[in-house]
């Protein structure tokens, strides 16, 4: 990366901007971001909460419900009911596991196939509006290293929670439950 110096002889990367920093940085992307995910999932249940699990069950290969809360780093009292929503659209279905009768499955449908195709254009060009700033490379640069960090985060840190994370960013009106 060049480096630019100023009068006190410091080395600042070039297009560093005095007053901004790295957190700064990040939770003006994710504020973006959550705006517009948010208008584009509208009609998914739970808008992007409902879209990650959606993307995990599709996606992934998680057992269980107590697995699909850990591995999203929800509280599992509040999956039961994040659950119990994409269940009632039709989006997924609790299955008994074969292996152990008392744990449940959670499997999309044919139509939670669908919704979540559908979802994931919307959330692209969602992401394509948050980061139109980057030229088109470097946006699938960007989606890959904040990945990669945040799989390493989670890897490093499993009882990080997210949800109180992003609450601490966008602070809840009072009387609205939190995350």
């Amino acid at each position: 990366m060049s480096t630019a110096t100023n009068s006190s002889q410091q080395q600042e990367p070039v297009g560093h901007q005095r007053g901004t920093n790295f957190g700064w940085s990040l939770g003006m992307v994710l504020r973006r971001w959550h705006e517009y995910v948010e208008v584009a999932l509208q009609d998914l249940p739970h808008a992007s909460r409902g879209y990650h699990i959606l993307a995990v069950v599709v996606h992934e290969e998680v057992p269980t419900q107590g697995a699909l809360a850990t591995r999203l780093v929800i509280d599992r009292s509040v999956m039961t009911y994040l659950i119990d929503d994409l269940e009632s659209a039709g989006l997924i279905e609790r299955q008994r596991d074969p292996r152990d009768r008392r744990a449940r499955r959670i499997v999309a449908t044919e139509l939670g196939r669908q919704a979540l195709a559908a979802a994931e254009e919307r959330v692209a060009h969602a992401e394509d509006q948050v980061l139109r700033g980057l030229p088109e490379e470097q946006r699938d640069m960007f989606r890959a290293a904040v990945e990669r960090a945040a799989e390493h985060i989670v890897a490093a840190t499993p009882e990080t929670d997210p949800c109180l994370a992003v609450s601490r960013v966008f602070p809840q009106p009072e009387g609205t439950p939190g995350p």
